[in-house]
């Protein structure tokens, strides 16, 4: 009888702190749906990224932290477009040392000649 006893008052302990939880915590009802949100300053779209765009970039606060998607966007653009300007100056320092080394040869080549002759 005790243990009956016991349990029906731990039951109204329950019943009653849910109750006051549900019905003293909700002031003005549930939370309304909100937005998510999304990157607020996305790189630019029509000329390359820029250090100062990089400098500006902010992601929104997840609950866990930052939008995994939003990271791997901005990470993935940049990677690409690193790529890409270093495929470029890959090409623009051998054509350069290819310039180089043609006018290394005219230069060398007349004085080469006068010292035949």
């Amino acid at each position: 009888m005790v243990m009956f006893l016991f349990l029906v008052v731990a039951l109204a302990v329950v019943v009653a702190a849910v109750t006051l939880a549900v019905v003293g915590g909700g002031e003005s009802g549930p939370l309304p749906e909100v937005a998510p949100e999304r990157l607020q300053d996305p790189l630019p779209e029509d000329r390359p990224v820029r250090g100062a765009d990089v400098e500006s970039l902010r992601f929104p606060l997840a609950p866990r932290g930052y939008r995994m998607s939003d990271v791997d966007d901005a990470l993935g653009r940049l990677a690409a477009e690193l790529a890409e300007r270093d495929a470029r100056i890959a090409d623009l320092e051998s054509a350069l040392a290819g310039a180089r080394a043609a006018a290394h040869v005219r230069l060398d080549k007349p004085a080469h000649e006068e010292g035949q002759r």
